[in-house]
């Protein structure tokens, strides 16, 4: 399959920074449609990664590129969802979904001509995250766990191909964490997109990745690929499962040794 997600031997540091460079050498290569996961020790250049891809930052040597295209500006083919859902209060759920579309072209000149048919298609993704009649409420009328749906769903709301995710599911309580692991499944495997999964939570990178790179203490590089040849569509009980806890153990192993 043809790589759509490309970083090639990217360095980048910040300025004003006088220590390492944040990702020296980054090469990684992601198929369409692929749900990839990175993992590794904090401040190894997780997050610089996902915004070198989203196009929020350049890098000094090297390119990245997506769908055979050199990024040279922030990428509209891409949603992004945070660990904080950074909703505005005084937009009810539905406006907050919409705002994008008011912010990116050509989105923006299609939602006022056909702002109904973008309702809609709110609504449908509202319901497909168990957030059916919810459009109408603020967002201080919901809780933490429908906030982060809600989240998703706005960087759903304009069909995507690429979905970045980082830490989404981080500061919530366990139960409702993986509540939410199991209507990211659903939607990636209904819409088909390909996902870059920044995370902290070994066990949710297994149960959702087709494949989880690990990446070394800074700077950042990708030290071990690992595909998760698990079958899908995976359940929760799978994670208490031999085959699933020796890929977390595993992972474990690796992020310590980066750590070193």
């Amino acid at each position: 399959m043809n790589p759509f997600v490309e970083i090639e031997n990217v360095t980048l540091s910040y300025a004003g920074e006088v220590r390492e460079p944040a990702v020296q050498e980054l090469s990684l290569s992601i198929s369409e449609g692929e749900f990839c996961a990175v993992v590794g020790p904090s401040g190894c250049g997780k997050s610089t990664l996902m915004k070198l891809v989203a196009g929020l930052i350049f890098p000094q040597a090297g390119e990245v590129r997506v769908n055979a295209e050199k990024v040279d500006s922030p990428l509209k083919i891409a949603g992004m969802a945070f660990q904080n859902p950074v909703m505005l209060p005084w937009r009810k759920t539905l406006g907050n979904l919409l705002l994008p579309l008011e912010i990116v072209s050509p989105h923006r000149e299609r939602l006022r001509k056909e702002k109904q048919s973008y309702v809609q298609r709110a609504e449908q993704l509202l319901n497909t995250v168990g957030l059916g009649g919810c459009g109408d409420q603020y967002p201080w009328q919901l809780s933490g766990g429908m906030q982060q749906r809600a989240s998703l769903c706005r960087a759903l709301i304009h069909d995507p191909e690429l979905l970045m995710l980082d830490e989404p599911f981080a500061a919530l309580d366990s139960f409702t964490r993986e509540e939410l692991w199991c209507v990211m499944r659903d939607l990636w495997q209904k819409k088909n997109f390909t996902v870059v999964l920044v995370t902290h939570d070994l066990p949710e990178a297994v149960f959702l990745a087709d494949r989880i790179c690990v990446m070394s203490s800074r700077p950042g590089k990708i030290l071990v690929e690992r595909k998760v040849d698990l079958p899908r569509p995976r359940e929760l009980d799978i994670c208490f499962t031999p085959e699933f806890t020796s890929i977390v153990h595993e992972l474990r192993g690796h992020i310590s040794e980066a750590r070193t």
